[in-house]
């Protein structure tokens, strides 16, 4: 009988432990956040992951130039738009993308992928709607990623990223 009971006790134990290793492998290590811009009517959204400095150097090292980045953390940043949106002359219809960027160091361009929900280590370049050139500034540090839809003017924005040193922004405007 106590054979039994230790048995069903093991049993459940490692049911447990089975159902919960997923989610503890999802476990993120840097927060994430949403933001969102209304243009022409229509919602904007991207969702992403932001890791901070913690005194490493990224651009250069941690993200390497030349080399597609997942722009955030965890799972590839996700741009959901309502509305077709026209992106320094690159059409994106209205849907799910995820967005990547090629840093360099004198030049970063932002990838507008069709496929999403990818991990952000999986990329296929087959999948780009396209690529653009983005404006790049180098300034005083910003310790943690930071994606912006900033200049929010009826159908027209900037979409802004910034981490450490380096700031790049791209216009986008609602078609």
């Amino acid at each position: 009988m106590f054979a039994k009971h230790v048995f069903i006790a093991s049993l459940v134990g490692l049911l447990c432990a089975v159902a919960a290793f997923p989610q503890a492998a999802e476990k993120r290590v840097s927060p994430h956040e949403t933001i969102t811009a209304t243009l022409a009517g229509k919602q904007v959204t991207i969702t992403y992951g932001r890791p901070s400095v913690k005194g490493r150097k990224i651009f250069g090292e941690l993200v390497p130039f030349g080399k597609v980045w997942r722009t955030g953390a965890d799972e590839a940043t996700e741009l959901n738009t309502e509305t077709m949106l026209d992106i320094r002359g690159l059409t994106v219809p209205p849907g799910r993308y995820s967005l990547y960027t090629l840093p360099g160091e004198e030049k970063f361009l932002l990838i507008v992928n069709k496929e999403t929900g990818q991990s952000g280590m999986s990329y296929d370049a087959s999948q780009d709607l396209g690529r653009v050139e983005m404006d790049i500034l180098h300034t005083p540090p910003t310790e943690q990623l930071t994606i912006a839809l900033l200049s929010v003017i009826e159908k027209k924005a900037v979409l802004h990223i910034g981490w450490e040193n380096t700031q790049v922004s791209v216009p986008i405007s609602a078609k």
